[in-house]
């Protein structure tokens, strides 16, 4: 088969893509697989450190308020319709899958006017504008939460979860293998802090205005700041230069960084769920308010609903993330409620299903 996977703009639509490929590639080493995404954005790099071809669009998202980049939207928009018929003509796809993000939209738009099957991977509980237009014409839309007829047609939809890193779930790794890694103590509970591959803002602000208060308690912090924040978290750090904390602007080991967190702090991103739900992690959810459509809010939500998850507002995070956290840590029963319900929104073979989709649209 030769299939065209477009999309990206964030490690959440990154790493499913990348997942698919990769059970495209192990079920059949013959498959071709080509990329598209949009020019600048984190896909061009990451793509190919996989190992995948990537070609780029010149387009970029809607500027919510008015602005005159909305203005060269229009043209980027029409240039990025043409390269992308170009793309398919050429490489003449058998079958092409949007993860969201960005370049999908053209690409899968392009794609069902050539009469070619396409395929929707929504990681999302609540579908962005996008998709719920490309959803019209899809042959077949992937989806990781029920209800999802709310925006898609329910012939079209099949439940099959979120792919996820593969080595996140690498069973061979040992405790004092992530311990040493991190040079962290074994002895003491450790709280591991993430904000989504590009760092969130408000989880960082909470943090640094609480070291002191984190620094005086028997826990250990291992803190990812992301790139755009490192700076202000190592400076602040250094002003009290805590025993207890770690602080790294990424993490590359994620595998070593879940083996050993007892609570985590969390955005809502769909992937960064589905990894918590498969790994069991008692979690805090800080949902993104700079998302479309609140996504993230109501990703969250389909959790803590469930008493699967703690949810505190971007807003009420500086005054209250900490102290909840804390109080989590020191709470085993608590720990072991969330454990045990979020893993109930599991699901395994999340790549291997969406592959069997694509495979059925070649036979259509």
């Amino acid at each position: 088969m030769k299939i065209i996977i477009s999309g990206g703009g964030t490690g959440g639509h990154i790493f499913p893509a990348i997942a698919i490929a990769n059970v495209l590639m192990e079920q059949n080493p013959d498959n071709e697989i080509l990329f598209v995404g949009a020019e600048g954005r984190m896909e061009m790099e990451k793509v190919p450190a996989a190992g995948y071809k990537i070609k780029g669009l010149p387009i970029q998202g809607l500027k919510r308020k008015l602005s005159s980049e909305n203005i060269k939207l229009v043209f980027k928009l029409m240039k990025s319709l043409k390269m992308a018929k170009k793309i398919i003509a050429d490489f003449k796809p058998d079958v092409v899958v949007g993860v969201g993000g960005y370049a999908s939209g053209p690409v899968l738009r392009v794609a069902s006017k050539m009469g070619i099957p396409t395929l929707i991977q929504e990681q999302n509980s609540y579908a962005g504008i996008t998709n719920k237009i490309l959803g019209k014409k899809a042959n077949k839309i992937c989806v990781a939460y029920d209800n999802m007829e709310r925006f898609f047609p329910e012939e079209k939809i099949v439940l099959t979860g979120n792919p996820i890193r593969n080595n996140l779930l690498n069973k061979d790794i040992t405790r004092e293998e992530a311990l040493k890694h991190f040079g962290l103590q074994g002895d003491k509970k450790i709280i591991l802090s993430i904000g989504g591959s590009l760092g969130a803002r408000t989880i960082n602000e909470s943090i640094i205005s609480h070291l002191d208060v984190i620094s005086k308690f028997d826990v250990q912090l291992l803190w990812q700041t992301g790139k755009h924040h490192y700076k202000d978290a190592k400076s602040k750090y250094e002003e009290i230069k805590p025993q207890n904390i770690i602080v790294t602007d990424f993490i590359k080991r994620m595998d070593l960084a879940y083996k050993i967190a007892d609570v985590v702090i969390s955005r809502a991103g769909a992937i960064s769920i589905s990894e918590l739900c498969l790994l069991k992690k008692p979690t805090i959810f800080v949902p993104s308010p700079n998302v479309s459509e609140d996504h993230q809010t109501k990703n969250a939500m389909a959790l803590t609903s469930k008493n699967a998850g703690i949810l505190i507002t971007d807003k009420d995070a500086t005054e209250n993330l900490i102290d909840e956290t804390l109080k989590l840590i020191n709470d085993n029963e608590k720990m072991g409620e969330l454990s045990k319900n979020i893993s109930k929104f599991a699901k395994n073979n999340s790549a291997e299903l969406i592959v069997k989709e694509i495979i059925n649209l070649q036979k259509v």
